[in-house]
């Protein structure tokens, strides 16, 4: 069995609207996301840490913010993809940890659900996905409440 390890990092502003997408659990807020997607940084960074693993490249080859096909497109479409990407290179996801940095808004709430919406798109089982949730303390552009970031490391294996 072949195990590659991947990982990813997304960053996104915050924005005009009432609510941000993590993990794929809409949160209700003061701001939204500037973003050509839903601006789901967990998501984003999984992908990333996905395609890193398998040597694919990263979430912009595969979807461009300049395709129009992916303007406001669900994160979890694009994790779909990108499930299907591996699945045609022989690999399957094995766990995946994602640490989402934001002062706000809190996540806990939501964790449980992140994890079993990221675990039904990857075809894993939910203690396959880890979600973690951390502050900044006041430092940088997530302590000055500019925006949001999501790191991700991934295992996958060969299904040989």
């Amino acid at each position: 069995m072949k195990i590659r390890i991947g990982h990813g990092f997304d960053v996104h502003r915050f924005g005009p609207g009432d609510a941000v997408v993590i993990g794929g659990v809409r949160i209700k807020h003061d701001a939204g996301i500037l973003a050509h997607s839903d601006g789901d940084v967990a998501i984003h960074a999984l992908c990333d840490a996905l395609l890193g693993a398998s040597a694919l490249g990263d979430i912009g080859k595969h979807f461009p913010d300049s395709d129009p096909a992916y303007a406001d497109a669900a994160s979890t479409t694009l994790l779909a993809h990108v499930r299907a990407l591996l699945d045609r290179q022989g690999y399957r996801v094995s766990n995946a940890d994602i640490t989402v940095v934001a002062e706000a808004p809190r996540l806990a709430p939501h964790i449980a659900s992140m994890r079993a919406n990221i675990a039904d798109v990857l075809g894993v089982s939910a203690d396959a996905v880890s979600v973690k949730a951390t502050t900044t303390e006041g430092l940088g552009l997530v302590g000055r409440r500019e925006g949001l970031a999501a790191h991700a490391v991934a295992v996958i294996e060969s299904c040989d």
